[in-house]
């Protein structure tokens, strides 16, 4: 009976150091439920694609399923809103990349959101040049043959984008701006027709992601000049960034990256964290990811802070300089 009643104890005070424990350290028993992750553009786009290649193996380390939830709208702002809302839980995350993360702010005359304040950010998963593409009846074999042409016929030359106010469109004037060139931006609805019109000619130059350019260049339709990262891309290793090229720091980066609503407590942070990078060194994850044009990163929170804070004055800047501005 002694026994019994010892035992009985000792199961109630376990419990209670347990129930202690889960209070005091919510990773203790997180996930516990599927994790909602938002992604603030259409099925099919490279935010969402790459969210959907490590949702699979990010869920598998977390012991429980990620659910992507598609909430396009307003460059993005519709859906980073709703995460920005969202309870601190982790059980809502946000598959954010460098448009709503640093230019909406400075691009949008208002958005509901606080990239800095609303969100603590996860991981940095992975950057994709941009590549500096002509058409081949372009006379220049190099940035600088380019800058030459520019300057030669200021005003002359086009370069497209995706739309007013993408990567595309902002790595066209952070170039016109430090290789103090006057380009004409012309504006498409989309990366394929801007392509098309730069392939039939209509266009002379475009700041095109690898994922979207790359066929294109292996089929000579398209003469690739640089690639916008700081170092060079993998998935085009032999082409040189535009700094090897003559104007030093040029970086014009796509990234993408995981955040989770600000005040989700460190130990959720740190658990998904550890799962993010473990995912990201899955061998079949760095395949996916490499075969998009995406260089794999892998940050800390703490280096994904700094990163967020250093993008986000660069590309105020230069969306003052070039006037953008959308409603």
């Amino acid at each position: 009976m002694k026994m019994h009643k010892w035992l009985g104890a000792l199961f109630l005070a376990t419990a209670a150091l347990a129930q202690a424990q889960s209070a005091l350290s919510p990773s203790a028993t997180y996930p516990s439920q599927p994790v909602k992750l938002i992604v603030p553009w259409p099925p099919g786009g490279g935010v969402d694609t790459s969210a959907r290649i490590v949702s699979v193996p990010l869920g598998q380390r977390l012991g429980q399923t990620i659910v992507i939830e598609n909430r396009p709208g307003a460059g993005g702002n519709i859906g980073t809103e709703a995460a920005a809302r969202a309870k601190p839980d982790g059980y809502t995350l946000l598959m954010g990349n460098n448009s709503i993360l640093a230019t909406n702010a400075s691009l949008y005359k208002k958005i509901g959101y606080a990239a800095e304040k609303d969100f603590s950010p996860i991981s940095l998963i992975g950057s994709q040049a941009n590549i500096l593409v002509v058409n081949p009846t372009v006379p220049a074999q190099s940035p600088a043959e380019l800058i030459a042409l520019a300057k030669a016929q200021p005003g002359r030359l086009n370069f497209a984008s995706s739309g007013y106010g993408a990567a595309a469109h902002l790595a066209g004037e952070l170039f016109k701006a430090q290789a103090h060139v006057d380009i004409v931006h012309v504006a498409y609805k989309g990366a394929a027709p801007a392509l098309q019109d730069l392939i039939a000619g209509h266009v002379q130059m475009m700041f095109a992601t690898a994922a979207s350019v790359v066929p294109h260049i292996k089929d000579a339709l398209v003469r690739p000049l640089a690639v916008t990262t700081l170092t060079r891309t993998a998935v085009l290793p032999d082409i040189p960034t535009v700094a090897e090229l003559g104007i030093a720091g040029f970086d014009a980066t796509t990234w993408h990256g995981l955040v989770a609503p600000a005040a989700t407590p460190p130990e959720i942070i740190a658990a998904l964290h550890r799962a993010i990078v473990e995912a990201l060194n899955d061998p079949a994850t760095r395949k996916a990811l490499g075969d998009l044009g995406v260089d794999i990163v892998g940050s800390s929170p703490a280096e994904f802070t700094a990163y967020i804070k250093a993008e986000i004055p660069k590309w105020s800047a230069v969306v003052k300089a070039a006037g953008a501005r959308l409603d």
